[in-house]
């Protein structure tokens, strides 16, 4: 069953890509947003009333938070490896969090530019306990470009 006209896109299927491979899917994300400076000035109109404008300014970089249920990725490890190791030549990776309909065709993109992990915190491991261990992990990006 794919989206027909007026239908919104599920929240449960998507997952993460680095550098055009999918590599995990996730359980969460959140936290994507893109930000950019406002330039507010003010100037006095013809009529000699004062106006305030805005205008777009500088794009900020942004970051996202992650959750996957601990698995073995070998390239999401690779990466977060060479992100916290600081090898910034090899880290730095094109990444998109992409958004699938019922039928696993991707319907949105959400591509982060030169994206590497700048944290990760695991899930508490206790004994007796019965459930999924999942990493949470903060990437951080230069650019976001919506498709």
């Amino acid at each position: 069953m794919s989206l027909q006209p007026g239908d919104a896109l599920t929240s449960h299927n998507f997952g993460l890509q680095i550098d055009g491979v999918m590599v995990e899917y996730l359980a969460e994300v959140s936290g994507l947003s893109i930000e950019q400076d406002v330039i507010e000035y003010q100037q006095v109109s013809a009529q000699g009333k004062p106006v305030t404008k805005k205008m777009p300014g500088v794009k900020k970089a942004g970051t996202c938070t992650v959750v996957r249920g601990m698995t073995q990725s070998p390239a999401f490890n690779q990466w977060i490896n060479e992100s916290v190791n600081g090898a910034m030549g090899t880290a730095r990776k094109n990444a998109t969090i992409m958004v699938m309909d019922y039928q696993n065709n991707p319907v949105k993109r959400y591509n982060m530019r030169n994206a590497w992990c700048s944290k990760i915190d695991t899930s508490t491991v206790k004994a007796g306990e019965a459930s999924a261990l999942t990493e949470t992990v903060t990437i951080t990006f230069e650019e976001l470009v919506i498709e």
